[in-house]
């Protein structure tokens, strides 16, 4: 595949905005394009041309960067009659970087591929802050070609960019993961919870469990009890960082997927009905960490 320079981008929300934005600091001649007047304005200020569609966005690029939320808006962003299928060039590459269910990243790249295009499955992780910062982690599904084709692309976006497999194992890889994570935010909160009801100090106790068997990334990295992370959203009023509803859609994208393949998961069964709980209380714009408020007893639904 040629270099790629020209750069079509569909999805400007929390995350996709800033990521154009890195796209063209980087270089590239980036067209976006979204439903939303205030995200292309930003937009152009940041630096991207701008489009009043898909096909207008698209045509004549060497690649097609999509972030949206959900896998219906995947399958007619690409297949629709004026779609990135219908309207881009002979030899695109497309990267689908949005989080959605396996199937539909397969059916998509299965039909880019009759196609005569290269596409990778390419969601990520790292949240908001990363995606400013051009630090997101990439887990790329696709063939070794369509890899290879994509790191230059997903590279100023990227602190990683990671070859899970064939198409899907992106998809597959982010929901596996965030599941881990959502259960693991869980324990965490409630061992911090449980600590304080003991009469642990919440320094001492993060201290101690951080250098022993109970430590996480969700203790070191991202700690939900505000204090001994400076960093974590625990100190910013619990703001997100990655939200509450963006873990709980997440999960429930893993029991879709364990319950299509006959996978027991009740731990990440009983983390999807926390967050939904959390989140009909009001705490879905919250950060995913802001769980400990309800599981402590004294969430407000401030948020």
């Amino acid at each position: 595949m040629s270099t790629i320079k020209t750069v079509a981008f569909i999805g400007l929300g929390n995350m996709g905005g800033p990521m154009a934005a890195n796209m063209a600091g980087a270089g590239f001649e980036v067209t976006a394009f979204d439903l939303s007047e205030d995200a292309l304005e930003l937009a152009k200020a940041n630096g991207c041309a701008t489009a009043q569609s898909v096909a207008e966005a698209v045509g004549g690029k060497d690649a097609v960067i999509t972030m949206l939320p959900a896998g219906k808006h995947v399958r007619s962003v690409y297949g629709g009659p004026d779609g990135v299928f219908a309207s881009a060039r002979a030899g695109a590459l497309f990267c689908d970087c949005s989080t959605i269910d396996v199937q539909s990243a397969r059916d998509v790249a299965t039909d880019a591929e009759k196609m005569g295009y290269a596409m990778v499955d390419s969601p990520v992780s790292g949240g908001v802050a990363a995606a400013s910062a051009g630090t997101l982690a990439f887990m790329v599904g696709g063939t070794d070609a369509a890899f290879d084709a994509a790191q230059s692309v997903l590279d100023p976006m990227a602190k990683a960019v990671l070859h899970a497999g064939e198409s899907g194992a992106g998809q597959a890889v982010k929901i596996c993961n965030n599941m881990l994570l959502g259960i693991s935010m869980i324990g965490t909160a409630e061992a911090f919870v449980l600590a304080k009801k003991l009469g642990l100090d919440t320094q001492r106790f993060f201290d101690i469990s951080s250098k022993a068997s109970g430590q996480n990334w969700s203790m070191t990295s991202y700690c939900p009890e505000p204090g001994p992370v400076p960093a974590s959203p625990a100190n910013n009023d619990y703001k997100p960082g990655f939200s509450a509803a963006m873990m709980l859609k997440d999960l429930r994208l893993a029991q879709d997927a364990a319950q299509s393949s006959g996978t027991s998961t009740p731990l990440g069964a009983e983390a999807q009905a926390l967050y939904a709980m959390f989140d009909s209380l009001g705490g879905g714009s919250t950060d995913f960490s802001g769980i400990i408020q309800m599981l402590n007893g004294d969430w407000t639904g401030k948020s």
